[in-house]
């Protein structure tokens, strides 16, 4: 990736994260470290990786992406907005009573929300769901699911993950946001996952662990789907909760808390550098 390029993306995903917190500081919302964390895999996804057409979102060929971390809506939202599936004018109604814009994804007729999402581990087994149909009908979509790590606690997740491995879904891509936090506390504190890479090669995935903040890195995961034939990938995402806000940065508080005015200054400030 070029330099120009480089800081194109930089600045694009910079106005992503002051977007997030427009939306989410007036209604006193939360989720804003796990949105801040996300925004970068999920703002490359949709500039260059998904095969979608915001004015057609429904084509039967289309790829799926499914963001099973659903209170990591406002990334989500603001990506879609910019990509042109809905009005920019929309994301001032989030959370607002009536609005289609929920705290966590929900099909509700949002263009672009291919699922309801956001009670911890639903988001893969309907992934893999769609995967298998696609195989089955002998299509070319792909699916692309994104877990939080703390997610990764939930049963479900893991007999999806055997599901995919048993029936070869090398068109399922999960992306694991891993940045080590979760609503209680440190992943490895709560329920430790490591060796986190082995245990999804057990289960017959193909497995690439990559810094979700660096465009290079990003760009070059990417590239190689799927990582092997008759596999389902996954791309262990290492991140920051809170990421691109020094007073949110891996701090857990930020799962659920709201900034105040002096906190909104200085993210803002941050943001605009």
């Amino acid at each position: 990736m070029d330099y120009e390029e480089l800081k194109q993306l930089k600045l694009r995903v910079k106005k992503h994260r002051r977007t997030i917190l427009s939306m989410i500081v007036p209604v006193r919302a939360s989720h804003i470290g796990s949105s801040l964390s996300i925004i970068d895999v999920i703002f490359y996804l949709y500039s260059k990786v998904l095969h979608v057409n915001p004015k057609n979102p429904n084509l039967a060929n289309r790829d799926r992406f499914i963001l099973s971390k659903g209170w990591g809506a406002s990334a989500l939202y603001s990506v879609l907005a910019e990509k042109g599936f809905f009005k920019k004018s929309l994301l001032k109604t989030y959370l607002h009573d009536g609005s289609k814009l929920n705290g966590t994804t929900t099909r509700n007729g949002t263009p672009g929300i291919e699922a309801t999402t956001g009670s911890a581990g639903h988001g893969l087994p309907i992934g893999v769901g769609m995967a298998l149909a696609g195989k089955l009908q002998k299509k070319s979509f792909r699916v692309f699911v994104v877990l939080g790590d703390g997610e990764c606690a939930e049963g479900s997740v893991w007999e999806a993950a055997l599901q995919a491995g048993q029936y070869k879904l090398d068109n399922l891509i999960v992306i694991v946001d891993y940045n080590k936090l979760q609503g209680f506390g440190r992943v490895k504190d709560i329920l430790d996952f490591e060796p986190f890479a082995k245990k999804w090669e057990a289960f017959k995935w193909s497995v690439k662990e990559i810094n979700g903040h660096d465009f290079n890195e990003i760009a070059k995961v990417f590239s190689r789907l799927p990582f092997e034939e008759n596999k389902p990938s996954v791309i262990i995402a290492n991140t920051i909760k809170g990421k691109g806000v020094s007073i949110f940065e891996d701090k857990g508080e930020w799962h659920y808390k709201t900034p105040n005015l002096e906190e909104v200054a200085i993210a803002l400030r941050e943001l605009s550098e």
